[in-house]
C-alpha cells in the first residue's frame, strides 16, 4: 500500500524532481542479526555484546566474564598476569573456548589464557552451560562441559560508505599505553575486508598490601610493597575476508599475537622480586564456509526440507619460551613449539519444520616439541564424530546427541645408534558421551520456559599432564564427569504508549545443577612459579550449585526531547556452589571439604544509564569466603573480597565521524585482595579511552 501511494503521488513529476525525492528517501544499509527463538531456551546461556560489552571497565575477555554466573576467574594479578576460567567448578580444561566458531586448542596444557584476548575487536561473548543449543555445529563443540564463544566484529558500514575506521588509544595506571586501529572496506557488495592491529605496553607496577585475617580476627601477616616484574608488551594483528552468499556466508581469518612479559612471583617470606620471563607467539589461519540448500516449501512458502553444510579448517603454530635465571632455585630456560591442524565438516538435514538431524566429523592433529631433556615429542591424532537430533513441537523442544572420541598418541622412546627415535603408539579407549535436553513452555503466549539437561563429559589428560619431564604422570587417569541441570527462564516486555510512554524489559533466569567428577585432574602450583605445576588426581568430587540471573531494561522519553529517550539497564547475578572433595573417607581434614578457591557465595551487578550520547556505568563484584585447599581449616582460609568500578563516557558528533571519550575508575574503594593466595591484585586504578569513528 505504501508503494502504491508513493507511485500515485509522484506520477507525472519530472526526472529531476523524482531523483530529488529518491535521494531524500534513500535507506541506509543495515545488518539484521537474529537467532531463531526455538534455539535459545533448551540450555542455559549468557551473553554480553555491543554497547554492554563496551561499557564494562574490562581490559580482556577474562575481565568481562566476571559478570557471568557460575564462573570463577583464576587471576594472578596485573595486566600481564595469567587469567583462566573455571565454569561451575568443573575445572579450566572443561571449558571450550571458540574464536569465531573454531576452538582455540592447546594440547600442551589444555588451558587458554583469556588475558591474551583484548575486547577491542570483540562483538559478542557468549557462555553456554552444557553446550550450544544449535545442533548445527562441529563435533568438537559437543565435547565440553561448557563453551565460550568469542565472536569478532564482522564488517559493517554506515552512511552509504564503503569503508569504516576506528582509531583508539587507551592510557591509564601501571604505565598502560594501548593504541589500536580497525579498518574495514567493502570490496564488493558481497565481499568485505577487515584489518585490525593493537599494541599494549604496561610497566605492571602497582602498590599493594597483602594481609591475612583469620575468621576469629587474628592477623596472620601484613605486608606492603610495589609489585615487581609485572611488565608486559604485546602486539596483536588480525586480517579477515568475509563473504556473503544467497543462503550462506564464508570467512578467512589470519591471527598473530606476540608478547614478552615478566612473571611476578608469589609474595612469600617478604620476598617479591623476580626475574622470570615468558615469551609467547601465537599464529593461526582459519576458514569457515556455511550454506543451506532448500528443497521443498509448503503453500505458504515455509521451508519443509533443506540441507545445510558447515566446513571449518585451521592451522595454528605456537611458540613459548620460559626463563627462570634464578640460580638459587633451579635455572630453567625451556622452549616449546606446538602445531595443530584442525578440519571439520557438519551436515544438517531439516526433514520437517519441527525435526533436524546433524552429523558432524572432526579431525585434529597436535604435535609438541620442546628443549626439555629426554622429551618424548608427543603427537596426538584425535577423531570426533557427533550425531545429534533436535525436535520442536509448539511448547516442547528436545535435543539428543552423542559424541564419539577416538585418540591415539605417538611418542618417541629414546635414542638409537642411527639417531632415529623409535616411536611407541598409545591408543586410548574410545569414549562415547551422550547428552539430552528438554524445554517446556507451559503457556504459549508467555515467554516462560522450564528446561533441563543431562550430559556426560570426557577429558583426556594433556601432553604436560602425561609427558612433561618434570611433572608428567603417564599413569594419570582420564577425567570423567556427569552434569545434571534444571532451570526456569522468564521474560516480559511492558509498553505504555500514552502521554507518559515507556518500555520495560524484564529478564529472569535460575538454574540448579549437580555435577559428579571422577578422577578429577588438578593442577597445583609448584614452588613460586605460576608456570610450573604438578598434576594429581583428586579422586571424586560432587558439585551442587544455583545460578540466578536477573535484569531490567527501561526506556522512557523526556518531554523536552522526545526523540532522545533515557535508557536504564540493571542486571545482577548470584551463584551458590558447594563443591566437595569425597576422595578419601579416611582423611577427616579433606573429606567433604570445599575444593580450593571455590567460594560458597558470589555475585555481581551492573547498572547503566544513557542519554543523548552520555553514559554512566557502575559495576560491582563480590566473591565470598573460600579455602585454598580441600582441608577447610583456619590456616587455609581466604577472606571475601569485592570491587566497585565506575565509568563515564560521551559520544560527540563531528562533521566527519564521531568521537568517543570515556573515563574509567576500577576498584573505586581501593580494596586490597587476592584471587590466588600470595598474588596481590591492583588497588584503585584508572583508564582514559579515546576513539575516533569514521
Amino acid at each position: 500500500m505504501l508503494a502504491l501511494v508513493m507511485c500515485v503521488s509522484v506520477f507525472g513529476l519530472t526526472k529531476t524532481e523524482l531523483d530529488s525525492i529518491c535521494r531524500q528517501f534513500e535507506l541506509q544499509e543495515i545488518e539484521v542479526r537474529s537467532q531463531k527463538s526455538k534455539l535459545n531456551t533448551t540450555l542455559p546461556a549468557q551473553r554480553l555484546d555491543g554497547e554492554k560489552l563496551e561499557q564494562l571497565s574490562s581490559h580482556s575477555v577474562a575481565d568481562a566474564l566476571r559478570y557471568f554466573s557460575g564462573v570463577q576467574i583464576k587471576d594472578f594479578g596485573g595486566i600481564g598476569g595469567m587469567k583462566t576460567v573455571d565454569i561451575r567448578s568443573m575445572g579450566t580444561h572443561h571449558l571450550g573456548v571458540f574464536y569465531d566458531g573454531i576452538e582455540i586448542g592447546n594440547a600442551q596444557n589444555g588451558t587458554v589464557d583469556l588475558g591474551k584476548f583484548s575486547l577491542e575487536n570483540i562483538d559478542e561473548i557468549a557462555l553456554y552451560n552444557g553446550q550450544k543449543t544449535d545442533i548445527f555445529q562441529p563435533a568438537k563443540d559437543f565435547g565440553s562441559a561448557g563453551t565460550l564463544y568469542i565472536n569478532t566484529r564482522r564488517p559493517r558500514f554506515e552512511n552509504g560508505r564503503n569503508y569504516h575506521i576506528v582509531a583508539a588509544v587507551k592510557a591509564g595506571s601501571f604505565g598502560l599505553a594501548n593504541p589500536s586501529l580497525l579498518y574495514e572496506h567493502k570490496l564488493t557488495e558481497n565481499i568485505h575486508l577487515s584489518l585490525n592491529a593493537e599494541y599494549t605496553y604496561a610497566t605492571g607496577r602497582y602498590h599493594f598490601r597483602i594481609h591475612k585475617v583469620y575468621p576469629d580476627g587474628l592477623i596472620a601477616w601484613d605486608t606492603t610493597g610495589v609489585r615487581q616484574n609485572g611488565d608486559v608488551q604485546t602486539e596483536r594483528a588480525e586480517a579477515g575476508l568475509f563473504g556473503y552468499l544467497p543462503n550462506g556466508k564464508w570467512h578467512i581469518k589470519g591471527y598473530f599475537y606476540n608478547s614478552e612479559k615478566g612473571i611476578p612471583r608469589a609474595i612469600i617470606r617478604n620476598v617479591w622480586t623476580s626475574a622470570q620471563r615468558q615469551w609467547d607467539r601465537n599464529a593461526f589461519v582459519q576458514g569457515n564456509f556455511t550454506n543451506t540448500w532448500y528443497f521443498t516449501r509448503d503453500s505458504h512458502d515455509h521451508v519443509q526440507r533443506s540441507y545445510s553444510l558447515q566446513a571449518n579448517i585451521k592451522y595454528s603454530n605456537d611458540y613459548m619460551r620460559y626463563l627462570n635465571p634464578d640460580t638459587t632455585m633451579v635455572y630453567i630456560d625451556n622452549q616449546f613449539w606446538q602445531q595443530e591442524v584442525y578440519a571439520s565438516i557438519a551436515n544438517q538435514w531439516t526433514l520437517f519444520p519441527w525435526w533436524n538431524i546433524d552429523i558432524s566429523a572432526d579431525y585434529i592433529w597436535n604435535k609438541l616439541d620442546a628443549t626439555l631433556a629426554n622429551f618424548v615429542n608427543p603427537q596426538r591424532h584425535t577423531g570426533l564424530v557427533a550425531v545429534a537430533s533436535a525436535w520442536y513441537y509448539k511448547w516442547i523442544k528436545a535435543q539428543l546427541s552423542c559424541l564419539g572420541t577416538f585418540i591415539e598418541d605417538h611418542c618417541t622412546t629414546g635414542e638409537t645408534t642411527n639417531t632415529q627415535k623409535p616411536t611407541s603408539v598409545i591408543k586410548q579407549k574410545p569414549r562415547f558421551t551422550p547428552m539430552a535436553s528438554l524445554s517446556y513452555q507451559p503457556i504459549l503466549k508467555e515467554r516462560l520456559y522450564l528446561r533441563g539437561y543431562y550430559k556426560q563429559v570426557f577429558r583426556m589428560p594433556t601432553f604436560n599432564d602425561l609427558y612433561y619431564t618434570d611433572m608428567g604422570n603417564i599413569h594419570l587417569e582420564p577425567e570423567e564427569a556427569i552434569q545434571y541441570d534444571g532451570g526456569i527462564e522468564y521474560s516480559k516486555k511492558f509498553t505504555q504508549l500514552h502521554a507518559t510512554s515507556y518500555t520495560i524489559d524484564l529478564h529472569l533466569k535460575a538454574d540448579g545443577y549437580f555435577n559428579q567428577i571422577k578422577n578429577k585432574i588438578v593442577a597445583v602450583p609448584k614452588g613460586n612459579s605460576q608456570y610450573r605445576w604438578m598434576m594429581m588426581n583428586l579422586g571424586y568430587v560432587e558439585i551442587r550449585g544455583i545460578d540466578v540471573n536477573a535484569g531490567l531494561d527501561f526506556e522512557f522519553p523526556i518531554i523536552s526531547s522526545p526523540t532522545k529517550p533515557i535508557t536504564l539497564s540493571i542486571s545482577g547475578i548470584y551463584t551458590y556452589q558447594k563443591a566437595q572433595d569425597f576422595t578419601d573417607s579416611n582423611d577427616p581434614l579433606t573429606y567433604g571439604g570445599q575444593i580450593s578457591y571455590i567460594p560458597w557465595h558470589s555475585c555481581s551487578a551492573i547498572a547503566n544509564m544513557a542519554w543523548n550520547g552520555f553514559a554512566i556505568n557502575y559495576a560491582f563484584i563480590y566473591v565470598g569466603e573460600r579455602y585454598h585447599n580441600s582441608a577447610n581449616i583456619l590456616a587455609n582460609y581466604e577472606q571475601p573480597w569485592y570491587t566497585h568500578d565506575l565509568s563515564l563516557s560521551k559520544i560527540w558528533d563531528l562533521p566527519l565521524g564521531k568521537l568517543s571519550t570515556a573515563v574509567e575508575i576500577n576498584n573505586l574503594l581501593n580494596q586490597q585482595y587476592n584471587v590466588i593466595l600470595n598474588y596481590p591484585m591492583p588497588g584503585i586504578n584508572g583508564k582514559l579511552v579515546i576513539k575516533y569513528i569514521l
